[in-house]
């Protein structure tokens, strides 16, 4: 067997291992480890003991002098800064003032649910908290008023993947690290898409409710006083915003300098509010429960990435992707199948991290290269704008992660968070999102200006 043969078939063993349940972190370690160790002793004529020496030497160099890099602090401290917003009591304030701002819509509650998670997201990296946060607050007041249980369960599961196209996304720093692209640049792009997603969210729900009332009936009675006096409350979401922005694009900081000042500001909040000792540790091992998972992860699939390039697949993908005779955009779509079909098996962040390393260089190919200067292009996007317009796509497509059976880890969330629930009703509840999100992928092909506008201004 070739080289690319090798490496094509252990690439599909490792699709098994994640499909039947095997950790992620764990299957492509394994796999990578394997790969590296044939690699030196069918190509490189290593005796088995050498080669499982340098093998092994390697899988502990790669995972440190890949993570070692600041740009990774991200990730821990946005995570943090949603824990803390929760305790700093942001989550209810800007409930409250969608409420009465949105909620005479039909399907008030939900539509307000949506851009409070939307609000929310702008201080939390991190989907899984943003939906348990929204579960515990809108969930209970959806119901109070009569709302569908299934409807109201799906808008919060919905909501939550927001989290990740909004800044400070973790995912998008993910991304970057793995692609090599611009952290500042993406997290730039991701406001427009994201809040394009809450628009075509909160359309589909007013349809919805017009359609059947029963699902989800208006709330009127807030007066124009009422409305206002929600606004303050609210405002500090967007101040922590507004401070890591400008501390990123001002030159006052890096972006992990940034994050970690707004995780100060944040949990100088929560002490206001009179956070106790309890909940500032809770929120600490949360966030680094959550970190470990993700880091533990990256390490894995570094090692499984620096076996691909031995075995040169990325470029032999690309090369096969390039010479297909058909239109750029069909191939493209075809990709964007393949990830609907492992979001169905395997969780978001893993998603990508695994495909990444193969669909990123592939789809800068089809763009034409990686001449950052080239004007003329299939996609009609220099090399970095393709690199940026396709990590929101591609994050976009690992939100359907988050809702789709039978992984859909937002659903078991918030079916976790209320017992009342079943996760089979929150699958429900959360199907008919699956569609706004494919419409909003479309908007995002059709016009990637959306996407480039913000960061063509750094």
């Amino acid at each position: 067997m070739t080289t690319i043969e090798i490496a094509m078939l252990l690439s599909g063993v490792l699709i098994v291992l994640v499909v039947i349940g095997v950790r992620v972190a764990f299957a492509t370690a394994a796999i990578g480890i394997t790969g590296m160790f044939l690699f030196y002793t069918m190509d490189k004529g290593m005796d088995p003991v050498r080669a499982i020496t340098v093998t092994l030497k390697l899988s502990g160099q790669i995972p440190h002098s890949k993570t070692a890099s600041h740009v990774l602090g991200l990730i821990p401290v946005f995570i943090l800064i949603g824990y803390l917003a929760y305790f700093a009591g942001l989550t209810k304030a800007i409930f409250e003032a969608a409420k009465r701002w949105v909620g005479w819509l039909p399907g008030g509650m939900g539509v307000a649910t949506v851009f409070a998670t939307a609000g929310f997201a702008a201080v939390s990296g991190a989907s899984v908290a943003t939906s348990a946060v929204f579960a515990r607050i809108a969930i209970p007041e959806m119901l109070a008023l009569g709302y569908d249980k299934r409807f109201a369960a799906g808008v919060v599961a919905a909501g939550g993947t927001l989290a990740s196209l909004i800044p400070p996304s973790a995912i998008l720093v993910i991304y970057a690290i793995i692609t090599e692209s611009s952290v500042g640049k993406l997290l730039m792009a991701g406001f427009l898409p994201g809040a394009v997603s809450a628009l075509i969210y909160a359309v589909m729900i007013m349809g919805m409710a017009k359609r059947n009332p029963k699902l989800g009936p208006p709330v009127t009675g807030f007066t124009w006083t009422e409305r206002f006096a929600s606004l303050p409350p609210a405002m500090p979401i967007f101040f922590v915003v507004a401070i890591i922005m400008y501390c990123i694009y001002g030159g006052w900081g890096t972006p992990t300098e940034a994050g970690a000042l707004g995780a100060f500001v944040v949990l100088c909040m929560a002490i206001y509010k009179g956070m106790r000792w309890k909940d500032l540790s809770g929120a600490l091992i949360e966030s680094a429960k959550l970190t470990a998972m993700i880091f533990t992860m990256i390490w894995g699939v570094l090692i499984f990435v620096r076996y691909l390039g031995f075995a040169d697949l990325p470029n032999t993908f690309a090369a096969f992707i390039t010479g297909l005779e058909q239109p750029a955009i069909v191939t493209l779509l075809i990709i964007l199948g393949v990830y609907v079909v492992l979001g169905m098996f395997m969780d978001a962040i893993g998603m990508l991290i695994l495909t990444l390393p193969v669909t990123f260089p592939a789809v800068i190919a089809l763009n034409g290269g990686l001449d950052v200067t080239r004007e003329a292009s299939t996609l009609g996007m220099s090399g970095e704008e393709c690199g940026v317009w396709f990590g929101i796509i591609v994050v976009k497509m690992a939100e359907l992660c988050l809702i789709t059976p039978p992984i859909g880890l937002n659903c078991f969330v918030v079916a976790g968070v209320r017992p009342d629930i079943s996760a089979q009703d929150v699958f429900r509840g959360a199907s008919p999102f699956f569609i706004a999100d494919v419409v909003t992928v479309g908007v995002l092909i059709a016009f990637p200006g959306i996407v480039l506008w913000l960061p063509s201004f750094l």
